[in-house]
Parts: structure tokens; sequence; C-alpha cells
């Protein structure tokens, strides 16, 4: 079973949740997609079995059979080539990678190099497998990082906890799409609930099953809770604003590996959320 972990912004316990779940059963295979800011390893500490370097294709201009005629200019909706001075630009920031401008020149005077955007390491901690993803400072985008993450056998475990990218972009989606169940963390806010709303919108849109996780629940008012019920959503656990575990997860420790009554608690969400299916 893969389960994904999202909220809407960063900051509502998403990691905690993914890595406290992955925690409290045996065998199980953590995976970091916030590949902008990994953070899961942090907590795991895991002993690095083996890294690699993720690449991604851009051309690579050969000056001298560039005739000028601009074809993959006008070809490249990204605007990732231009010809200034008489000579052919390309932005590698910008680029997509999709190739079209090798296939079209007429003169093959653009080739394809590699690229490095991140690196994956995996690694164990305990009796649970660690994978992260890490972008490279100042790439444009994660996807290929996620893509390759997701594609290791590691994932063919009984168990897979997903932490996702926060947020509902197109990398959120990337991290979604082999999910079997998805958790929705969110705060008891007003920008909680609307942060709810949008991977409320993305799991529905991508008819995933889930159910929604409250953290850091206060008395009073809780405009997430009530969001929930409007819209018969089903509410797996609601998780005080509690000073220990918070003092627990800032000083890098895992709640459910230190104290047996989170440990008792994460169980029994994660049963929880199995009685769904």
């Amino acid at each position: 079973m893969k389960i994904a972990v999202l909220s809407g912004k960063g900051g509502t316990g998403k990691t905690l949740m993914a890595v406290n779940l992955s925690s409290v059963v045996p065998g199980s295979v953590y995976v970091d997609c916030d590949v902008e800011e990994p953070n899961g390893h942090l907590f795991f500490k895991p002993d690095i079995t083996s890294s690699e370097t993720v690449y991604v294709k851009i051309p690579e201009v050969q000056t001298d059979l560039c005739t000028g005629c601009r074809k993959c200019v006008e070809f490249c909706k990204f605007n990732a080539l231009a010809y200034i001075n008489q000579s052919l630009l390309v932005f590698d920031e910008i680029c997509h990678s999709c190739g079209g401008c090798t296939l079209i020149c007429p003169e093959n005077a653009l080739i394809e190099k590699n690229k490095s955007v991140g690196r994956i390491q995996i690694g164990t901690s305990d009796d649970v497998t660690v994978l992260t993803g890490i972008m490279n400072t100042g790439e444009s985008s994660g996807m290929p990082i996620i893509k390759q993450l997701l594609s290791k056998d590691s994932l063919n475990e009984e168990f897979v906890f997903i932490d996702c990218p926060p947020g509902s972009s197109c990398i959120v989606m990337e991290s979604v799409k082999l999910a079997d169940y998805c958790i929705l963390v969110a705060e008891p806010t007003m920008f909680g609930k609307h942060n709810l709303e949008m991977v409320h919108e993305l799991v529905t849109l991508m008819e995933k099953p889930y159910s929604v996780i409250l953290n850091k629940c206060v008395d009073g008012e809780n405009p997430s809770e009530k969001y929930c019920i409007n819209n018969n959503i089903r509410i797996s656990g609601r998780f005080p604003f509690d000073n220990e575990l918070g003092t627990i997860n800032s000083n890098g420790m895992i709640s459910a590996r230190v104290q047996s009554t989170y440990q008792s608690m994460f169980a029994s969400l994660l049963q929880e959320i199995g009685s769904v299916n």
C-alpha cells in the first residue's frame, strides 16, 4: 500500500506524520519527494547505502554546423533558445528537456548532453528504508528527481509512505500519481482551511481515496474541521497542539521511537486509515 501525505502549505506537520507513520511499520519505505527542502532524513538519520545523480538532457550547440536558420528558436515554446550576434544561445535554466530542437535542426547542429539537476540517496534507519531526493540549488523543477525516486524497486514493499511537496502543483501530482491512498494534513486556521481546499480538490480530481488529519488542534473554532464536516470528508485523526510532541520534533527525533504513547497513537492512526480500504 502506497500512502501519500500531503498538505496545502509547509509547516502543517506533513513530514511529522509521514516519518512517524513509517516508523511504526516494520520494513516500510519512506520516500521524501519534497526535493526542494527534504528534511525527513534529519529525523531518520539513515545510514546511506547508495547515492546517484539525476540528469536531464539539454541541447549543446555545435557552432561550426549552425547556419543561423533559427528553426530551433521558432520551435521552442519555452524561449530556451535565442540567436543573437550570429550565435545560437541555450538557456539551460528554462529548457524543458523535450529534445525537439535537436530533432528539428536541419544541420544536426544541436546535440544533447547531460546536466545534473540533483541526486537521490538511499539508506536505512532501523528497519525503515529511506529514499531522499535532493534538488540542486537554482534548479527550476524537481520533477525529474521525483520521477526517478518513484521508479525505484523499493516501492514494491508492502508499505510505502510518500512525503509529498507542499501545495498542489505539478510536482505534487507526480508524487501522488502512484499512491493507493492520500492523507491530507491541515491546521485549524482559516489559512489552513484554504490550503486544505487546494489539496482536497487535487485528490478529488485524481480520484484518489483520502482522509484528513487535523493537526495542532486547540480549543475553539476549527475552520478546517468545519470544512471537512460540510463536505462529508472523513477525519482519520485529530492531533492536539502538544508542546511535548513539538519539542521532540524540533530536536530532530521521531516521536513514535522516543515514547510509547506516541507509538500507540500513530499505530492507531494507521489502523484507522487501513479500515477505510
